[in-house]
């Protein structure tokens, strides 16, 4: 009987499908096998003998109004995310993908053990999927587990393609299984997204109420802090890059379960972090959460209350409906700007305690002692800085007790009292990787090993991710031997966290479990951390290994393993023009611009940079003889790690027909020739503590020219300010208010043109 209604309500919750235009889908017949406290579960078994399952998937536009306006967005079949797949381990999988957009597509099976050329990576594995074209994927599912899938073209994922994949065993608990995706939405285009994280442009940071100025720091009581991050040429605290306007579970903000859970129901939640760039924090009101799978692997049940879940991860966690009531599962963005929330069983509504508002200036006292003057990480004395276990952020989290922050530090690892809290009173156990252990043992086969390091480098003024200081496009592949074991160690030399995934294969994380060690194909490595994977090479073909942080894959933070002596992939039919192809992304260049409408003259800067590379043009036009005109052209590379060295070469052409006197000179005796000039010139820009750009230049009739120059100083939340100097005598000093996105109210004093004031319009 028990096993009749149990089968019961699984019909009843699976019947709340995944349709064609935006539903949501529930399915109840496909949880994993978890053990639970106090009772047997029943299975369900799968009779029906492998079978070819065939999806058809419709990629177009549509308009979504996620946040509060109406913008372009990517669905599937007529929904975001799309369409839930499922299958049962030995089925083979044929997907039929139908481009419908005006730009090429793919799709890439996040976690999917399957043949090279079926991996979804554009230019790597497949020739992307063209305008008006069907491209077939076909593979065996020899595997089990959450999985998701989502587009590896541009920045397609950010705007709605992404969607859950469950591979079920052949034999399932009979236990209520929900699907849920999570994911954030932006108004603003990912293009425009990209081009702003390139340009440090701090809008986004005054969207989210995180300038860190000057006069919030004495507010604050952090003068000496936002001092000395400066000293050290670090720009404001941030734990996330983007703004959003909303975050979405299942495609809503506000996601109901099916109201049939009643009291002591115990449901199994199947998550995948389908975000671009958001980790979240997952906390439940009705008690206890148990993860029992990560990454589509089992592991030893774990209880915990709460989690963190790092872009592209999934997790399988089990929660209970204590009495006849609806519970909220919260999702908290990591910098708590927002939440979204799923809510099982009926009734009165039961909330979770909300996440409190992070404090940066702590993170960024934390961060100042983390960071030495040449921009590396410092190793902290006994200090277990591996596999979450020290979570450095924990200074930033007011809902822990009121330690001081060395104390929270020092014991990252511990428990700590959440104080009054009245849905999580005591201690709060946070899952750190440690506490993950596979259920069967993970020993990789007796083969030859082979040891890599990697240090993930990058730095966020110019919006810069690497591995070895190196983009995908700056290095070759990385040959391995189809046989060997591989063993990788990861230092994270940076001040974020990244998600690194490897396409293919699953790894094993060494976290002290000996021969029960956890398989993930995502590892999220917190800033100083020195993680260790490990994995068997038994593939073919090219794989992958990225940061799945959209826009840090994007700058070229990844590498290809390619294994030797692979057969031709079918699909890549000119390899050459391929590799051009993949390598153009963190090649591409970004544009920034800035002109300021004033009433003693227009000034104005034009920029095109990558990478390495920067290419500027600065003018100032008087709006007479007397103040004439000046352009400077600068084009120079960035040469080293911190990105703070640039040679360049230069043009200045400059006119102004002052009135008679005796002929300038600079500090050095040197005649000036700045009332008529068409020089070339060669020099070096270094960024010296203050973030203050030192410039020497000589020009090629032997003029030499120093200069030293601050933009953009936080004064205020949205007060600016900025100064020049050099060695003719020339100084500047400005002040701009920024008013929306695009504008500001600005007034300078120029030395050549006088006081202006006017606005300033920036892209």
């Amino acid at each position: 009987m028990k096993f009749i209604l149990v089968c019961c309500l699984s019909i009843l919750l699976s019947s709340f499908a995944f349709g064609q235009h935006q539903h949501n889908e529930v399915k109840a017949a496909d949880p994993k096998k978890a053990p639970q406290k106090g009772n047997d579960v029943e299975t369900l078994s799968n009779n029906k003998p492998p079978r070819v399952v065939r999806y058809d998937l419709y990629i177009a536009d549509t308009t979504v109004t996620f946040g509060g306006k109406a913008k372009r967005a990517i669905a599937v079949n007529g929904q975001i995310p799309m369409p839930t797949l499922t299958f049962t381990e030995g089925d083979t999988a044929e997907i039929h993908v139908h481009n419908r957009l005006k730009e090429s597509t793919s799709l890439h099976w996040h976690g999917l053990f399957l043949p090279n050329r079926y991996d979804g990576v554009p230019y790597l594995t497949q020739m992307p999927i063209e305008p008006n074209k069907t491209h077939v994927y076909r593979f065996p599912i020899i595997q089990n587990g959450t999985h998701w899938y989502h587009s590896h073209s541009g920045l397609q994922e950010q705007i709605g393609m992404y969607g859950a994949m469950i591979l079920n065993k052949r034999k399932e608990p009979a236990i209520p299984t929900v699907p849920v995706v999570l994911s954030e939405w932006t108004n603003m285009m990912p293009h425009e997204v990209d081009r702003r994280l390139h340009n440090a442009n701090d809008w986004f940071a005054i969207k989210k109420c995180t300038t860190q100025s000057y006069a919030e720091a004495i507010k604050s009581g952090h003068f000496k802090t936002k001092l000395t991050n400066e000293l050290k040429r670090m720009t404001a605290m941030d734990v996330s890059d983007v703004y959003y306007e909303a975050f979405l579970v299942n495609g809503k903000n506000q996601y109901q379960v099916p109201n049939h859970l009643k009291a002591g129901d115990k449901v199994r939640l199947r998550i995948a972090n389908g975000g671009a760039s958001t980790y979240f924090w997952l906390t439940y009101a009705g008690g206890k959460i148990m993860v029992v799978a990560n990454d589509g692997n089992d592991v030893t049940p774990v209880e915990v209350d709460r989690l963190i879940i790092a872009v592209s991860e999934t997790y399988d966690v089990m929660v209970t409906i204590p009495e006849n009531k609806s519970y909220e599962f919260l999702v908290t963005p990591e910098d708590r700007t927002k939440s979204a929330s799923l809510w099982l069983g009926s009734g009165q509504k039961v909330p979770a305690q909300k996440l409190p508002k992070l404090k940066y200036f702590e993170g960024m006292k934390m961060m100042n002692e983390m960071m030495d003057m040449n921009g590396n990480l410092v190793q902290m004395e006994g200090m277990k800085m591996q596999n979450q276990v020290m979570d450095m952020n924990t200074v930033m989290y007011a809902e822990l007790d009121d330690a001081g922050a060395d104390t929270v530090v020092a014991d990252a690892h511990k428990d700590h009292n959440m104080g009054n809290n009245h849905n999580m009173k005591g201690p709060i156990k946070t899952l750190n990787y440690d506490m993950l252990r596979s259920p069967e043992k993970t020993v990789l086969p007796k083969a030859p090993t082979r040891e890599m390091e990697f240090q993930l480098t990058g730095n966020m003024n110019r919006y810069v991710w690497t591995l070895d200081n190196k983009t995908i496009s700056e290095e070759d592949k990385i040959l391995i031997k189809k046989g060997e074991n591989l063993r990788i160690i990861l230092y994270n030399n940076s001040m974020m966290r990244h998600p690194m995934h490897l396409h293919g294969h699953d790894f094993r994380v060494i976290n002290g479990q000996g021969d029960y060690a956890p398989l993930k194909n995502v590892l999220d490595i917190m800033p100083m951390e020195r993680d260790t994977i490990e994995f068997s090479a038994s593939e073919s073909g090219d794989w992958f290994f990225h940061c799945h942080i959209l826009y840090h894959m994007m700058s070229g933070m990844g590498k290809i393993f390619s294994y030797e002596n692979s057969p031709l992939n079918p699909e890549i039919p000119n390899p050459k023009l391929a590799q051009r192809k993949l390598f153009a992304d963190d090649r591409m260049f970004h544009f920034m611009a800035e002109n300021d409408f004033a009433s003693n003259g227009n000034d104005g800067m034009a920029m095109l940079a990558n990478t390495r590379w920067s290419i500027g043009t600065e003018w100032r036009l008087g709006y007479n003889k007397m103040h004439g005109f000046e352009t400077e052209t600068h084009i120079g590379r960035y040469i080293d790690r911190m990105q703070w060295l640039m040679p360049f070469v230069g043009f200045d052409w400059r006119y102004r027909k002052m009135e008679a006197g005796e002929p300038e000179s600079n500090i050095f005796g040197q005649k000036s020739t700045k009332d008529k000039r068409s020089m070339f010139s060669v020099g070096l820009a270094y960024t010296l503590p203050m973030l203050v750009i030192a410039q020497a230049e000589v020009y090629h009739d032997g003029n030499v020219r120093l200069q030293l120059m601050r933009e953009d100083i936080p004064i205020s939340k949205r007060l600016r300010a900025s100064f020049m100097v050099n060695s003719d005598k020339e100084f500047m000093g400005g002040l701009k208010f920024i008013t929306t996105k695009y504008m500001g109210i600005s007034a300078h004093y120029d030395s050549d043109m006088g006081f202006g004031a006017g606005l300033t319009l920036n892209y």
